[in-house]
């Protein structure tokens, strides 16, 4: 309802007809009615729709806490950031709890304390679903007063006594109450950290200190872990793994269209990279991804192929910048210069070393080979391949601009075919994209050992010609 409509006190909120749900009962109604009305149930998931999300879906639809088991990479923040999107939009608090109380139901000294003085009048504010969510990163200084809570000196000071419930400082769970608590890397909590969890997940009360206060929590726990840390930084105790309800296993794209749209989402991307290159990128990271050179067991981000993405628009800014060349789109020229920045981003095989951006160099022409036969492999290149017979040499690189790639070539019969091949549409035609278009058919020529081609040692110039 409009904000201005919104019910500011108890008695208001009951003549409202307002319905108190527990959080879990609130995601499951708001999730079945997305089901039926066919809306987007996880926004910005991508590639998880046949696996992981039916998987979800019977987890929240059973209310239970859960643990989202994968590499690093794989999306498991994001998609616990969208089960956030579950909730009400809108929801009343008890105004001034540090605990989010319902006013229907309040839990806390506090706000008993004040519904017993106050009755219908007990003042309501109304909080978004984004402030009922809240995550915390399991690094091995984080103590249980960050989690649980603790004695709060200041309240002290200001008089009350040490057995006092109200002197107490809550930590991050509570803070959480009515909403979603998820802890990130949940293994490298320390397992005398993770005990203090045990009651959240089956009691659904906390314990803080030496307070005789059992303090009852409507919260919904997830967590993300990746299967290594079981034995290499830490484990998740077995307590506490019995008392999620489920443990549901990520993966990174099974299909190449769906590595292609994690990278088209997420890729922040300072100049147009056309779809083909793109394709050669989503193949050039599940290769890397498979390769024997590299340690599977810390897998392969989908990060490497956004970061290349965004490496080879950067590559292409650049061109445009010193050249004068616009607009700036990136061509094949433009992927070479990733491999540098990218080995930071691979755990190679011990026995690798010296040689990880050879492999890289290796597996990034590979990607390009496949998207140039599945492009273009039953084109008719011939117009193109009869000027290099007659003589045709033509230079590139990452600073030679678009318009002079195709000067050099000149008129060639079956250039839009070629765009059109590699996904181009007839209305999107530029002197940019047909450069883009005609140096990846270059490319793909030259490693299929159709024409050759010479580097300079820097790498800034290539020349392509006949043997």
């Amino acid at each position: 309802m409009p904000h201005a409509e919104r019910a500011t006190t108890l008695g208001a909120l009951r003549a409202s007809g307002h319905e108190h749900r527990p959080v879990r009962t609130e995601i499951r109604d708001n999730l079945l009615a997305k089901m039926r009305s066919g809306e987007p149930r996880f926004p910005g998931i991508v590639g998880f729709d046949a696996t992981v999300l039916p998987a979800l879906e019977r987890a929240l639809l059973a209310g239970h806490d859960l643990v989202l088991l994968g590499e690093r990479g794989q999306g498991k923040t994001r998609l616990m950031r969208t089960v956030a999107q579950l909730l009400d939009e809108w929801t009343p608090v008890v105004d001034g709890c540090e605990i989010n109380d319902h006013p229907y139901a309040p839990v806390c000294t506090r706000c008993q304390r004040l519904h017993a003085e106050l009755g219908d009048d007990l003042p309501v504010a109304w909080k978004h679903r984004s402030e009922r969510y809240s995550e915390k990163l399991a690094t091995p200084d984080t103590s249980v007063g960050d989690l649980i809570g603790d004695i709060d000196p200041i309240k002290v000071a200001e008089g009350r006594t040490l057995g006092d419930p109200e002197t107490v400082h809550f930590g991050l769970v509570p803070r959480t109450n009515r909403g979603i608590f998820a802890i990130n890397e949940l293994p490298d909590l320390a397992e005398r950290i993770q005990v203090s969890l045990l009651n959240v997940l089956e009691e659904r009360d906390i314990q803080v200190r030496g307070y005789v206060l059992r303090l009852p929590l409507d919260v919904l726990l997830v967590a993300s872990a990746n299967p290594e840390d079981y034995t290499n930084r830490g484990r998740i105790i077995t307590p506490l793994k019995d008392r999620f309800g489920a443990e549901i296993r990520t993966h990174y794209p099974l299909e190449l269209d769906d590595e292609v749209g994690v990278v088209r989402q997420e890729a922040n991307l300072a100049a147009p990279v056309p779809e083909f290159l793109l394709e050669v990128l989503a193949r050039f990271t599940r290769h890397v991804r498979e390769s024997p050179a590299v340690d599977a067991r810390s897998g392969v981000s989908a990060r490497f192929g956004i970061a290349a993405a965004e490496t080879t628009a950067a590559s292409a800014l650049r061109r445009s910048a010193i050249t004068g060349e616009t607009p700036a789109v990136a061509r094949v020229c433009d992927l070479p210069p990733t491999v540098e920045s990218l080995l930071g981003k691979v755990e190679f095989e011990v026995d690798e070393e010296g040689r990880e951006a050879e492999i890289l160099t290796h597996l990034l022409r590979r990607a390009i080979v496949e998207t140039f036969r599945q492009r273009l492999g039953a084109s008719d290149l011939r117009g193109l391949l009869e000027k290099f017979d007659e003589g045709l040499v033509v230079e590139s690189g990452d600073l030679v601009p678009g318009h002079r790639l195709l000067e050099q070539v000149g008129p060639l019969p079956g250039l839009s075919h070629i765009m059109a091949q590699l996904g181009v549409d007839e209305g999107d035609e530029t002197p940019s994209l047909a450069a883009a278009a005609l140096e990846f058919a270059l490319e793909g020529l030259f490693l299929n050992r159709r024409i050759s081609k010479d580097s300079s040692d820097e790498g800034d110039v290539v020349v392509y010609g006949r043997s």
